[in-house]
């Protein structure tokens, strides 16, 4: 059965040229063998999206297949009569269309040549039809928070002999080895078929003081003994809000964490953002003079806490029974 063009491409047969290139645009994109490998549907899809363009995206042959429909090209009637018995036999093309046919218009259509055109070119056509061009792979490295906050950043491409600078615009919550597809900026298409993709890889930069793990954020917050005893508020920097007082309870061990709800990275499905974690460190001065050090004795006689006791002694008598 001879294919309907136009409900091939999703348009009505008065589209406009412009309609026509922007359905054909979209389905060869959707349905390309690169976007969809081993998926049957899409490659025969694709097969017959490149057909109907063949024929839609030509004046000539859009006019001549208007005219005859089905009957327009190498599988309409006007081939099959005579295919029977060795494919001998006449075809009286003025009783298939009927009394005003111009048989070198049809005929020219039909082969590609035109008017006084060869039977031959019909194989040159096809050898020429509408192909999409190569994609071309990139990679950029973007700043940490272009990563986490979206924006654009600029790529250095050398093709075809000439140096071209893009603006690949970044959307929130990327990571390194993310891929952004930007389509037709590819190679060239063969035929008048669309360009192929530019598919540009993501490596993002270390950032000085944050550590990304999926979409939460971690910073380290150095504190000192006494303010981890007893307390105290420290600011803190987020992304994208500038900084914040946090609040450090008394008693804090090193190491804990606290949570900021909400002041993480965009997650790419949801855009719901993550937490931020204030990860406790204790420093002490590089140094102690002899006053500093006599202090720590008194706090160790006064208050003397040994944290590993209840550990170390589950670990002996689990390794030594009874």
């Amino acid at each position: 059965m001879a294919l309907d063009y136009y409900a091939v491409l999703g348009v009505k047969k008065n589209a406009s040229a412009d309609e026509l290139r922007k359905a054909y645009k979209k389905l060869s994109r959707e349905n390309h063998p690169d976007r969809k490998p081993n998926d049957v549907a899409a490659s025969e899809k694709f097969k017959q999206v490149q057909e109907a363009w063949d024929v839609l995206g030509d004046a000539t042959k859009r006019q001549q297949y208007d005219q005859f429909g089905s009957a327009f090209g190498p599988n309409g009637p006007q081939f099959q009569q005579g295919r029977g018995r060795g494919g001998a036999g006449p075809v009286d093309f003025q009783q298939m269309f009927g009394g005003n046919v111009d048989l070198s218009d049809l005929l020219g259509g039909m082969f590609g040549g035109g008017a006084g055109g060869s039977p031959f070119g019909s194989q040159a056509g096809r050898r020429g039809r509408a192909a999409q061009g190569a994609n071309i792979e990139a990679e950029i490295e973007i700043p940490f928070v272009v990563a986490a906050e979206g924006g654009t950043q600029d790529l250095q491409l050398d093709r075809a002999g000439k140096h071209e600078r893009l603006s690949v615009k970044i959307p929130p919550g990327v990571s390194t080895g993310s891929v952004i597809r930007l389509a037709a900026q590819g190679e060239a298409g063969r035929g008048g078929g669309p360009a192929g993709d530019l598919l540009v890889t993501i490596k993002v930069a270390p950032h000085s003081y944050f550590r990304r793990e999926g979409s939460d954020l971690l910073i380290e917050m150095p504190i000192t003994v006494s303010e981890a005893a007893l307390g105290t508020k420290v600011e803190v920097p987020t992304l994208a809000e500038g900084p914040m007082v946090v609040t450090i309870p008394a008693g804090t061990s090193s190491g804990a964490k606290l949570r900021l709800r909400g002041k993480g990275v965009p997650d790419q499905k949801t855009r719901a953002r993550g937490d931020l974690y204030v990860v406790i460190k204790l420093v002490l001065p590089p140094k102690l003079d002899d006053a500093t050090r006599g202090l720590f004795e008194q706090i160790a006689v006064a208050a003397p806490y040994n944290p590993r006791a209840s550990l170390w002694g589950a670990v002996r008598r689990s390794a030594f029974p009874g």
